[in-house]
């Protein structure tokens, strides 16, 4: 007997496929779930009626426009999200009573430690491998987060991360965003790592590009 979706498995997978690609047709997300259209849109208009996705039309090309969905603020606040009150108001504190230079050399030790940490158990395998650990570690602390090979760079891998469990707090303090890039940088002391794509400057993702050093 033919079983269908769940439809709330299908609404949370729709609601992944968005945070995952920031924006997507009902065409495109019905080509990933093998749905027919007008299935997914039904979905995509319960998901519009709770306030969790919107839409904006695109013209591309004679014809109708498309309509691209993404997640608004609500939709975005359905996945884990570390940014708790007391984090906040710590940071908050810190940043009245200390220096910047103070409370960013308190950032970049945390950052070095939490580095250690992550290359324990990560191991000495190749980039890739590394990588790969990496993810799950960072899924385990309600990350988004897949690596891939760069496409211009064969020699390079490309951390994407398309939700930050601390998006919150990085909003008031972006230097918690400088001490993410440290934390790659010292997680991989073998690698160049370079921010390719930042979600506070309107990126669906925080991306980093890490390429192998040469050996002298």
């Amino acid at each position: 007997m033919h079983q269908h979706a769940d439809p709330a498995s299908t609404r949370d997978t729709v609601l992944t496929l968005l945070v995952r690609h920031g924006e997507a047709t009902a065409s495109a997300l019905a080509t990933h779930l093998a749905m027919s259209v007008q299935v997914v849109r039904r979905h995509l208009r319960g998901l519009e009626d709770d306030g969790l996705v919107e839409a904006s039309p695109s013209a591309e090309g004679p014809g109708r426009p498309s309509n691209y969905w993404r997640l608004t603020a609500k939709g975005q606040g359905q996945f884990p999200d570390g940014s708790d009150h007391f984090a906040l108001g710590l940071l908050q504190s810190l940043a009245s009573n200390l220096p910047p230079e103070t409370l960013q050399g308190l950032l970049e030790q945390q950052a070095i430690q939490q580095a250690d940490a992550y290359r324990h158990r990560i191991g000495a395998g190749s980039l890739q491998e590394r990588l790969e650990q990496l993810v799950d570690l960072r899924r385990q602390e309600g990350y988004l987060a897949e690596c891939s090979q760069d496409a211009g760079n064969p020699q390079a891998w490309m951390l994407s991360e398309f939700h930050c469990s601390v998006m919150r707090i990085a909003e008031q303090f972006p230097c918690i965003c400088d001490q993410e890039l440290q934390l790659i940088r010292h997680t991989f002391p073998d690698c160049q790592v370079d921010r390719v794509q930042w979600r506070l400057e309107k990126g669906h993702s925080c991306g980093f590009r890490l390429t192998p050093c040469r050996e002298d």
